[in-house]
């Protein structure tokens, strides 16, 4: 075995500075992801919720039981189970008491524990905690070796690596979380729903996410709401652990006699602070954005109650509601990214089947592992019963042996052929215990281990048993929690997308006037009032000159196409006047450095765009899955980082038309062109060398038409085309003669 080397003289040993960041940095992100920001997705918990429940168990503050400070509690977990700061361990428990947060609390509180407006809960000092029932099932079984337990950080201690978890936790409470490079957001559900679904797996497992929805019919929020997405964007989301659900708050009109009336909101979105939405609808107000509505007012108690009075009684209500529910968080998206803990070891994003799958599946073990210990338990007591029986049958010789013997544990395990606990279990019995009623007690209780023993080891040798003792939990809990009670009654309900018309309200709040849009080569935007046709004469600044300008309406909106495969989304009303040279596109929203812009239109609803990049790869996209709300806009093409957007033309017609830099031409139907919202998209054309010059899309029947060097257009139609005719991805032949050298359609 070789030495270690000796320290260097200076004391600083080199290392590779790449190889130790890559180490260490692997080992954080490890580290916060398995033990601090996913949940298992057996009992649903992350560490320090794990380890809250477990102090609190241990410091017997059981459903019933006396409060006791959460101090009390903060200073046992970080002390003994979870080395981490007192005040991060202490909003955890908070949360977990929280009726507005949680759709199951797994902490009862007492105290101010924070509220839906977003204040604070009070200082750990001041409030008291105790478990609630759901908690004690999901911690029942503990002391029967349910789960595996493992050393604490000083290994002074043992903690429990799962909770038995007898309560679908990871579904009903959700969850939320942001790890190194993943992260995970699990919306609370329903339990009765939940249960349900869980028996259809039982009962067919091969049963598929969409007849598990016939049963877990979405979310089920703490503080109600309404959630309107279609049933296919709930189906999808569920079956691939991703997605959203588009949630509004609940509000109805409220008479006020004589025509008059105001707007009620009585339920708000999931995570939202009530403060902060009645200082973002005041703000608006005040700002003139909702023209609708005059005042708004927080008349809250225990309940929910924002009042928005309307400027006028004839405003429409449904108008009004729809104005305020695009420009706040009255209505929001809650995101579903289903990122947990498999095994509490492998992160992995699971679908509604999977999740309840393995929940099941650790249910399953749990009842096992409770038999095994009891059937031990049992064991052991028979082994001490049948020799507290051969006591009593040979009574005398048992206390002569006792009395006059020097090892009487030695004489009595030979004598009678006793193991060394019946010995123990013999010589430690009191005389009170050699009555006769005993013995008959005795035996009562040997023929009753005995059966329980018996069907234990049934249970252990059949899965079918195991299964149905599962189902049989599963019944205890759509009991306990059932849609009839006021527990399980479901808070959250749903309701049909809004109506195209009802989606397009604000464009009401603007005068449909006709402009000209332009923009010059270096991004600065303006609108022209009318449709103006001749544009060669405005001015721009040095340097600067015209690059598109188009018509369009103060209702439309504009989607600029950058050249990293964004695309940005632009109010027409909101453009500068045409008076200046405008303002720079870059202060309306987040461009990337470096990236230019290569297209810029109005939306048309329904209309389809053809995508191409410089690598000649492409897709199909509609109009409307371009837009977006944010700044940041919305990333439309995947490509490398070498490549970028060409093209961003309109796709009217059948075929589609390439040129390439190697001047080929190609023309192939579009119906061989995929169609998707955001990708890479499919090779268009074959190159030896260079890239894409032009495309366009156009209708067979009508020709192909571009501009020769002279200026002139030109019809190519019929049987002229055969020759480029073919599929995608091929290489192409020579354009018609006349085609520009400028390898453009023109037009």
């Amino acid at each position: 075995m070789s030495e270690l080397a000796p320290p260097p003289e200076d004391g600083v040993l080199p290392v590779d500075l790449r190889s130790a960041l890559e180490e260490r940095y692997l080992a954080y992100a490890l580290s916060t992801i398995t033990q601090r920001a996913l949940p298992d997705v057996r009992d649903g918990l992350k560490p320090v919720h794990r380890r809250v429940l477990w102090a609190m168990r241990e410091l017997r503050l059981d459903p019933g039981a006396a409060f006791k400070k959460c101090a009390r509690v903060v200073g046992d977990v970080i002390g003994k189970y979870h080395p981490h700061g007192d005040q991060s361990v202490y909003d955890a428990l908070v949360r977990l008491a929280q009726n507005f947060a949680q759709r199951w609390p797994l902490v009862e509180g007492q105290g101010n524990f924070g509220n839906v407006d977003g204040d604070n809960a009070a200082a750990m000092r001041y409030t008291e905690a105790r478990l609630t029932e759901v908690a004690r099932l999901l911690l029942d079984g503990l002391d029967e070796d349910a789960v595996d337990f493992r050393p604490t950080y000083d290994g002074s201690e043992q903690e429990p690596i799962v909770l038995p978890g007898a309560f679908p936790n990871l579904l009903a409470n959700g969850s939320q979380g942001i790890a190194v490079g993943m992260a995970t957001s699990i919306p609370p559900h329903n339990v009765a729903e939940l249960v349900r679904a869980a028996r259809v797996l039982l009962e067919n497992p091969k049963a598929e996410t969409e007849e598990l929805l016939t049963h877990v019919l979405g979310p089920d929020f703490p503080t109600g709401g309404v959630i309107v997405d279609s049933a296919s964007v709930i189906a999808e989301s569920y079956r691939t652990g991703r997605g959203s659900f588009r949630t509004r708050a609940r509000w109805s009109v409220e008479d006020l006699g004589r025509g008059t009336w105001v707007a009620v909101v009585t339920e708000i979105p999931y995570g939202i602070p009530k403060s902060r939405l009645v200082e973002r609808i005041a703000e608006l107000i005040n700002d003139r954005k909702l023209p609708l509505v005059v005042d708004v007012r927080d008349e809250s108690t225990e309940d929910i109650r924002l009042v928005l009075e309307p400027r006028a009684r004839q405003v429409d209500p449904i108008v009004m509601m729809e104005s305020v529910f695009k420009l706040t968080e009255l209505e929001t998206r809650i995101p579903i990214n289903m990122n947990v803990l498999v095994r509490g070891q492998t992160p992995m994003v699971l679908g509604l089947k999977d999740a309840l799958r393995h929940w099941l599946d650790h249910r399953r073990e749990v009842i096992q592992r409770r038999a095994r210990h009891r059937l031990d338990a049992i064991v052991r007591r028979l082994e001490i019963l049948d020799g507290l029986l051969i006591a009593f049958l040979n009574v005398d010789e048992v206390i002569r042996i006792v009395r006059q013997a020097d090892d009487p544990k030695a004489d009595l395990m030979a004598a009678f052929a006793l193991t060394e606990l019946q010995a123990d279990a013999i010589l430690n019995m009191r005389l009170r215990s050699l009555a006769k009623l005993e013995e008959i007690e005795i035996r009562r209780e040997h023929e009753k281990l005995t059966k329980e023993g018996e069907e234990l080891r049934a249970l252990l040798g059949s899965e079918a048993r195991q299964w149905t003792r599962v189902k049989k939990e599963l019944d205890g809990l759509e009991k306990t929690f059932g849609p009839d009670t006021p527990l399980g009654k479901r808070r959250t309900t749903f309701e049909a997308p809004p109506s195209a018309a009802a989606g397009d309200v604000a464009d009401a709040f603007v005068e449909r006037e006709p402009i000209t849009v332009v923009i010059s080569e270096k991004g600065w935007i303006r609108a022209l009032k009318g449709h103006v046709a001749d544009v060669s004469g405005l001015a721009f600044k040095t340097d600067d000159k015209l690059k598109f300008a188009f018509p369009s309406e103060t209702t439309a909106k504009l989607l600029i196409v950058a050249s990293n495969g964004k695309v940005f989304t632009l109010d027409a009303s909101k453009l500068p006047g045409g008076r200046g040279t405008g303002e720079p596109i870059r202060l309306m929203v987040d461009f990337d450095e470096g990236a230019g812009i290569v297209a810029a239109f109005a939306h048309k609803a329904g209309r389809k765009r053809l995508v191409v990049t410089s690598e000649a790869r492409g897709f199909l996209v509609g109009e409307d899955q371009l837009l977006s709300s944010t700044r940041k806009g919305r990333q439309v093409v995947n490509m490398d980082a070498k490549a970028s957007v060409l093209l961003f033309a309109e796709a009217e017609g059948d075929t589609v038309a390439i040129v390439g830099q190697n001047r080929k031409l190609l023309l192939f139907p579009i119906a061989q062109v995929a169609e998707m919202a955001r990708g890479a998209g499919v090779r268009l054309q074959r190159y030896k060398e260079g890239g894409v010059s032009d495309a366009k899309v156009f209708a067979v029947a009508d020709g192909l038409t571009f501009t020769t060097n002279g200026g002139v257009a030109r019809r190519v139609s019929g049987e002229e085309l055969r020759d480029w005719l073919g599929n995608r991805a091929e290489a192409g032949r020579l354009p018609p003669h006349g085609f520009p050298k400028s390898n453009r359609f023109g037009g």
